[in-house]
């Protein structure tokens, strides 16, 4: 966990990841071990709670930004890598209490200060989420 803190500017609450499975310089795997205690359970839906898709989103761009700050592209510190563009975003499955999502982002191809990256959100090797997503580097 440490090693993704020291990558990425989001904490808690709004961190997204739990640790670091496995990393290339083309692609990462995340994992987050979901408890049942977030709060958007709560309220997502009482009685039948499902993570929201916008946060497995979210941590598939944690995972992205981790990416590009380990290949380089924003480890200076002086940047920080924001999602200019969302495509392509499947669910396929919910995300449930006791559910750990295993997160992949490859990196497709860097153009300018914009990296263009596919996420896939799986449980239990089942896809959960799929989507394709460009993050831009500005100043931090």
């Amino acid at each position: 966990m440490d090693k993704l803190l020291q990558y990425i500017p989001q904490r808690p609450p709004f961190l997204m990841l739990d640790g670091l499975v496995d990393e290339t310089s083309e692609k990462v795997t995340t994992y987050k071990q979901l408890t049942g205690e977030e709060d958007w359970f709560k309220g997502h839906f009482p009685g039948n709670p499902v993570m929201p898709g916008v946060l497995m989103c979210e941590a598939v761009f944690q995972t992205g930004a981790y990416l590009m700050a380990r290949r380089g592209e924003a480890a200076s510190g002086s940047k920080t890598a924001v999602v200019t563009r969302i495509q392509g975003a499947k669910f396929k499955n919910m995300a449930k209490p006791g559910d750990k999502l295993i997160i992949t982002v490859d990196f497709v191809e860097m153009l300018a200060n914009a990296a263009f990256m596919k996420g896939k959100v799986t449980v239990d090797d089942k896809t959960v989420m799929t989507i394709e997503f460009a993050a831009a580097l500005v100043d931090a």
